[in-house]
Order: C-alpha cells, then sequence, then structure tokens
C-alpha cells in the first residue's frame, strides 16, 4: 500500500487545487491502494520549517513527489508505477 501525504495550509488556493488532484486520481484507483494523510504546516513547527515555501506539497511513501502544483498524469503515474 502507498502512502500519500499532503502537506497544505487553511485558505490556501493552490492547496485546494491540489486537494482536488489527489482525490480525483485516488478515486480512480484500486481500493485500499492508497491511503491518503493531510497535515497542516500550521499544526507542525517541523513542517512549517521544511514546507512554509513550497506548499502544497505531496509525498509519496514520505519522498517529495511535487509541491506547489500537481499534474494529474505524473501523480497517476508514481501512484501506480507507469
Amino acid at each position: 500500500m502507498t502512502t500519500l501525504t499532503l502537506i497544505s495550509k487553511p485558505d490556501c488556493h493552490l492547496c485546494d487545487v491540489a486537494r482536488e488532484v489527489v482525490e480525483t486520481v485516488v478515486a480512480d484507483l484500486p481500493d485500499d491502494s492508497v491511503v491518503v494523510e493531510e497535515r497542516s504546516i500550521l499544526d507542525d513547527p517541523a513542517l512549517y520549517e521544511q514546507w512554509w515555501e513550497k506548499i502544497p506539497v505531496v509525498l509519496v511513501d514520505g519522498e517529495l513527489h511535487a509541491h506547489w502544483r500537481v499534474s494529474p498524469d505524473r501523480l497517476r503515474a508514481a501512484l501506480t508505477g507507469r
């Protein structure tokens, strides 16, 4: 199972767009193949320090996949291995 982490913050337009891309891509994948978690930089000082300039950030299994803008095709390829 793959873990996708969306690092965001409230009232962030790009975060809202990234969330929609993640939800759309994951909805097309087999059930239980991807676990999605969302974390706010406002709730974690370490996340804030590391990512505040780059949100939204998408991590796939803890590795940086994208920041600022998320490509549906690129995300789908990363999550399916194609």
